[in-house]
């Protein structure tokens, strides 16, 4: 890949299908340890292929976004730099690139062999992305149509009346993903006094997100309070997809209020899409590791594998799903897009 212009307008048209690349790489390598039930294992090896696939890229990039600042697991760390524009001895134009990654979102079902589990990455021009601390985040996701309606300050009856308007729906016909977790006991009892379904999900909130902004999936909103980083990734989504997320900061301990103050944080203030995400060039794609609710996962056959991935950018307003079979002994790839 050549880039003859390095500045962000050059960003996508070059990155776009670079990125499926990534996570493709990513998903083929954490496939080999699904169900195996060690996660650490699934994160390890496609941290490692992902970190390969972006070092042979010709940008000179920046992770603002990595794996897990807190815990032990393998990572690609906040502040690494990846890419041949570092490279001893390189000449030539590179884009300067902010990166996102979660090479596996949800190792725990992953390991279990459970749905929804996918490798994701966004890449924005320097500063595009929010440097997030990784700390818990409220949420509250949308399609398109009640973007701009909805607001964390509104009750969680109010933002369903809302969204089920802009949807010409009834919030009997409303489905509402949700973490299964302890925290959100009094969350889903609202949404069910409200009259709304619950979808509870294992891990994995950016494809629930993904699920909530692209239509025919029966998913129509995402409330409740996951990882902060992940918010980010979402937000890159979402400002390709004209859908909304809205986030809040929520530290736990001092520790993580003095986290947020060094990173300019405000656990007070609702940050909203384009705050969170706030590039005028971004890329995503997400490639399935395991089946679910968006994305096929992973299929392995006799001398390859067939991949499903999603990819977008801000200014092309282009969705593709792409459907890629990698030929293991022809040297050769086939790629059906639909």
């Amino acid at each position: 890949m050549t880039s003859p212009i390095a500045t962000s307008q050059t960003l996508e048209r070059l990155l776009v299908l670079e990125s499926v690349r990534l996570t493709e790489q990513a998903a083929l390598a954490a496939s080999h340890f699904v169900g195996m039930g060690d996660k650490n294992a699934i994160d390890g090896a496609g941290t490692e292929a992902m970190r390969a696939v972006l070092g042979d890229l010709e940008i000179r990039g920046r992770v603002v976004i990595g794996e897990g600042e807190m815990d032990e697991a393998p990572m690609l760390y906040i502040g690494e730099e990846l890419g041949r524009g570092f490279a001893l001895g390189y000449v030539g134009n590179a884009l300067e690139v902010d990166i996102a990654v979660d090479p596996v979102e949800g190792t725990e079902v992953a390991a279990k062999g459970l749905p929804n589990s996918m490798a994701v990455v966004a890449l924005s021009e320097r500063g595009g992305l929010m440097h997030a601390p990784d700390i818990y985040m409220d949420k509250l996701v949308v399609g398109p149509p009640a973007a701009g309606k909805v607001s964390l300050e509104y009750s969680v009856a109010r933002n369903l009346e809302i969204i089920a308007l802009s949807l010409e729906r009834h919030v009997s016909e409303l489905v509402v993903a949700v973490l299964d977790r302890e925290r959100h006991t009094q969350l889903i009892s609202e949404i069910r006094g409200a009259g709304a379904r619950v979808k509870l999900i294992g891990e994995g909130d950016v494809v629930a997100a993904l699920a909530v902004a692209v239509r025919g999936t029966g998913v129509h909103a995402l409330m409740g309070i996951g990882g902060a980083p992940e918010g980010v990734l979402t937000a890159a989504a979402m400002r390709c997809l004209g859908a909304e997320i809205l986030g809040r900061f929520m530290p736990q301990n001092p520790l993580e209020e003095e986290r947020c103050r060094e990173m300019g944080v405000d656990p007070q203030r609702i940050y909203n899409t384009a705050e969170l995400a706030s590039g005028k060039q971004l890329v995503f794609s997400a490639t399935g590791i395991t089946s679910g609710d968006l994305l096929e996962g992973i299929r392995l056959f006799g001398g390859g594998a067939r991949t499903h991935s999603i990819v977008m950018g801000l200014s092309s307003r282009v969705v593709r799903f792409i459907d890629t079979v990698h030929l293991q002994n022809a040297g050769a790839r086939v790629t059906v897009r639909a």
